[in-house]
């Protein structure tokens, strides 16, 4: 069995992009490309949908912003 999440953190790439202030959600198929963004936890495959725990993205953006400092 899968790992259980309640349906009300999942995000969409539109709110991952938001969040981590892209320009736009296609970006974050360039960083899910490269290995830098956190893996989806559903992955429907190309131009299918991909749902992220909002708490994962958080823990990225906010690990990757102290890497700017």
């Amino acid at each position: 069995m899968g790992k259980k999440v309640d349906v009300d953190d999942l995000i969409d790439a539109a709110e991952v992009a938001r969040l981590a202030g892209f320009n736009s959600p296609t970006a974050v198929s360039v960083y899910l490309s490269r290995g830098v963004l956190p893996l989806p936890v559903v992955d429907r495959g190309a131009n299918k949908v991909r749902l992220w725990l909002r708490q994962d993205v958080e823990r990225w953006i906010k690990e990757r912003s102290k890497g700017r400092s």
